[in-house]
């Protein structure tokens, strides 16, 4: 029961990911727009003549804003698409047309259910609940929340109808063509019953939020740490998501709308031109003293602390994954590499530093945000640029460099103190390993067996190995840094081999197996596709 929770969580979260991955392109739309037209960046440089309201550059500017500002307006509708998509066994497509179609059925049956059959001045006394979703006036706003609820009910419904078959008579509606059919009915009920389920659903979230609130930066700092701890399990997309997108994350009025979300507040402010709130900045601005420096100066400690035959391995290994966490703020490189060294240096250390960034940031009401992770892009897109009245940027670095020097000289010290086995100081003659793959030893002969099979094939043949062949695998996935692979047989995987690839590190959770490689595991996942087909083994969830 625990593993099949388990496996539904890891499964959510990873479909999170689809329309995660569209903020950086809509925030640096909207970042870009909103920054350089803001009047406080106009005044400060005295650009009026050129990106003053009227000019050409100004126009535009504002055309990126509100194009990067409609997908913000519409992630609910993105996430029922994703999720829908990700949790599908098959014919995904079909999937995630029932689900937009679900999601607009869902919207128009409860709008029209509050309009025939409930007290809409009654509603409007719950703030933050009505408002207009795509259209949908004097409706209901569930927020992310409806996304995620109709895309789960899709899902199920295509996995248990994909394949229906029907009379002869019938068999036009058969199959996966019925699939967007009983979605619609089903979208229809849920509308009817979350016009009068929701407004409680809808108040506990609220108040659940308020409650994070009101214990302050307490309550900060322990979202901070429940963050940075669940990044092993890969639940965290599942922890952070409502506080970034949902009432849990506050609610705020901003251009007479009402706004909920801490990631949704930060943008209105960001796009109207209103200082940032540091109450919806906490559950972000956090990333940034331990991404760009810390962990830089951690993965510094680590080289240093290498055995000398080996500092010029970790030197590049280091270098690399020092700069992805800085311009990107994706971290799981670095992370890894010392969480298998050394558990309570990833939960008791460095979870607790980060924990304290968060609380820092929240005590010194620092208003930056992010679109994805907390590298230095968004921090000069989100802080730097739009101004320090506006976003009070300056402590970031004032912290970062403190953070640096904190976590130099922690790392150093537990790495000697402990004899921690960080890259570089393995025993005997195993190669230091982290994220990089260019210490892969491609074969001599390919299958062909004159050795001019790519060498990305060899790689993605031995991943396969790694995870117990082909036909042990039910389905792959990948998220912004892992292989998310969910296998018939756990204990088949050869954790050494699949290290041998280039992977930082192997988690596994009953059936569902993480397979660590950093920013380039897309590609992994994409050459591991066309592998599988060579093959003649597709994946899926069928057993």
């Amino acid at each position: 029961m625990k593993n099949k929770i388990m496996d539904t969580l890891q499964g959510l979260g990873r479909t999170f990911m689809l329309p995660i991955a569209l903020l950086p392109a809509a925030g640096l739309m909207l970042g870009i727009g909103a920054s350089f037209t803001g009047d406080s960046f106009i005044s400060l440089y005295n650009l009026e003549g050129i990106l003053g309201e009227g000019t050409i550059l100004n126009g535009f500017l504002a055309i990126l804003r509100d194009s990067g500002d409609v997908i913000f307006g519409n992630l609910p509708l993105f996430f029922a698409i994703a999720v829908a998509l990700g949790m599908a066994k098959a014919a995904k497509e079909v999937a995630a047309l029932a689900s937009a179609v679900g999601y607009l059925m869902m919207y128009a049956s409860m709008t029209s259910t509050i309009a025939n059959f409930r007290d809409i001045d009654q509603l409007n006394q719950t703030a933050g609940l009505v408002g207009s979703v795509l259209g949908f006036d004097n409706t209901l706003n569930m927020g992310v929340f409806g996304g995620i609820i109709i895309g789960l009910i899709v899902a199920a419904l295509h996995n248990r109808f994909y394949k229906v078959e029907f009379p002869d008579a019938l068999s036009f509606f058969a199959g996966t063509r019925f699939v967007p059919i009983i979605s619609a009915f089903v979208a229809v009920l849920v509308g009817i019953v979350m016009s009068f389920i929701w407004p409680f659903a809808g108040s506990a979230i609220a108040w659940l939020g308020e409650a994070v609130a009101d214990l302050g930066y307490f309550g900060t700092f322990l979202y901070g740490y429940i963050y940075r701890i669940l990044i092993p399990l890969g639940l965290h997309h599942v922890f952070y998501l409502p506080f970034w997108q949902t009432a849990l994350g506050g609610t705020a009025e901003v251009g007479g709308q009402v706004v909920e979300g801490a990631q949704n507040i930060l943008f209105a402010q960001l796009a109207a031109g209103q200082p940032i709130d540091p109450e919806a900045a906490r559950f972000f601005a956090g990333m940034f003293p331990f991404m760009i420096f810390g962990f830089p100066a951690a993965a510094f400690a680590m080289y240093q602390a290498a055995k000398p035959e080996r500092k010029k391995d970790v030197k590049g290994l280091m270098f690399s994954a020092s700069l992805t966490s800085i311009f990107t703020g994706i971290t799981e490189p670095i992370e890894f590499s010392f969480l298998f060294a050394s558990p309570f240096l990833y939960f008791g250390v460095h979870g607790v530093l980060a924990a304290f960034s968060f609380m820092l940031m929240h005590i010194l009401e620092v208003g930056v945000g992010v679109t994805f992770s907390g590298g230095l892009l968004d921090f000069v897109l989100y802080g730097i640029l739009p101004g320090q009245e506006m976003t009070n940027w300056i402590p970031v670095v004032v912290v970062g460099l403190i953070y640096g020097v904190v976590y130099y000289l922690v790392f150093r010290f537990f790495i000697h103190k402990f004899d921690l086995k960080t890259p570089g100081r393995e025993e005997g003659d195993q190669e230091a390993k982290m994220y990089t793959k260019a210490d892969y030893k491609a074969k001599q002969h390919g299958k062909s067996g004159d050795g001019s099979e790519p060498i990305q094939d060899e790689m993605s043949q031995d991943i396969v190995t790694g995870l117990g062949g082909p036909d042990n695998l039910n389905t792959v996935d990948n998220c912004a840094t892992r292989l998310r692979v969910n296998v018939k047989d756990s204990t088949k995987i050869d954790e050494s081999l699949l290290k041998s690839t280039g992977a930082a590190g192997v988690t596994s959770s009953g059936n569902n197996v993480q397979v660590i490689y950093g920013p380039k595991v897309s590609n992994i996942k994409q050459n591991l596709d066309e592998y599988l087909s060579s093959v003649g083994k597709t994946p899926s969830n069928d057993e």
